[in-house]
């Protein structure tokens, strides 16, 4: 008995190192492709401190000094009004990503708890609208907002975002395998109108997927180039890829690579902010707001 119940605590014991070595070999492959992911904005960041000659013809993770800083950002700042830029592109990407995620998971919740004829057929339409490039519809859509007296506005670039078929797609399935309909019955039992059962319980559960979807749509609006291309022709009101593009133009790329560099960084930090304002509710509890104690 005594012998069996060694060889049974070796097995155990067998079992728990290679389990301990498969983590460890996971952990380090995790690292190494983190690292991937994260070398490029380091590049860039570095680039952004460095002198344009000297981004050509070398390469190194090692920053520039301080003057070379200086100098970077007097190029930048001669040239483009990156401030201003900023702003017009929070103009644009906030009220999108707000617009998107709101109507996107109020249509979601329609198609996904409403049984009614026509359901079937407008999420079929809306799979059908995902799978079309939106460049086939450019020429419409510009005839139409010139119609509209809109043209050289941002509202071009913000209402459209009220129809996401993705993100109706995305948050449909979401709420289909998370939301109860017990929940959903109880509520209205309790005297609950729709607005309210949508406003105060369905939107704090699935609070994780809209901010999934936020992430990548404020991404979207934000790195958008082609349509405030087609749709804004006053410099003052170029978005920040427009403003980036005109630096390109503006400047020598072979001297001046440091300020290009450094409005790219630029660029990218309220992305950055963004998911880190957003990744608490991704990986917070999906039930939080719906069911309390």
């Amino acid at each position: 008995m005594a012998k069996n119940i060694e060889v049974a605590g070796m097995k155990k014991n067998k079992r728990s190192a290679g389990f301990r070595v498969k983590r460890a070999i996971i952990y380090i492959c995790l690292t190494i492709l983190a690292a991937a992911c994260l070398l490029p904005f380091l590049l860039m960041i570095v680039n952004a401190t460095r002198e344009g000659r000297d981004i050509m013809t070398s390469f190194t993770f090692i920053p520039g000094g301080i003057d070379t800083i200086k100098a970077n950002w007097d190029r930048l700042h001669k040239n483009v009004d990156i401030f201003r830029g900023l702003l017009n592109s929070v103009i644009v990407a906030v009220p999108a990503t707000i617009l998107s995620a709101y109507f996107s998971s109020i249509t979601a919740y329609a198609l996904a708890v409403y049984k009614f004829k026509g359901n079937k057929l407008i999420f079929s339409v809306t799979v059908v609208f995902m799978m079309i490039p939106g460049q086939l519809s450019l020429i419409g859509f510009f005839q139409l907002v010139r119609a509209l007296d809109m043209y050289d506005t941002y509202w071009p670039l913000i209402l459209p975002a009220i129809a996401a078929p993705g993100a109706v797609f995305f948050l449909r399935q979401y709420i289909l395998s998370i939301l109860p309909r017990t929940l959903l019955e109880a509520a209205r039992i309790d005297g609950g109108k729709e607005l309210y059962i949508f406003h105060r319980i369905v939107l704090p559960l699935i609070a994780p997927g809209i901010a999934t979807m936020s992430i990548g749509g404020f991404i979207a609006n934000w790195n958008n180039y082609l349509m405030p291309l087609i749709m804004l022709k006053t410099p003052e009101k170029f978005t920040l890829p427009l403003m980036v593009t005109t630096l390109n133009d503006a400047l020598d790329v072979a001297k001046n690579q440091g300020a290009i560099y450094m409005c790219l960084a630029i660029s990218v930090l309220p992305i950055m902010i963004v998911f880190c304002f957003c990744s608490k509710y991704i990986i917070g509890s999906i039930t939080a707001g719906g069911v309390k104690e």
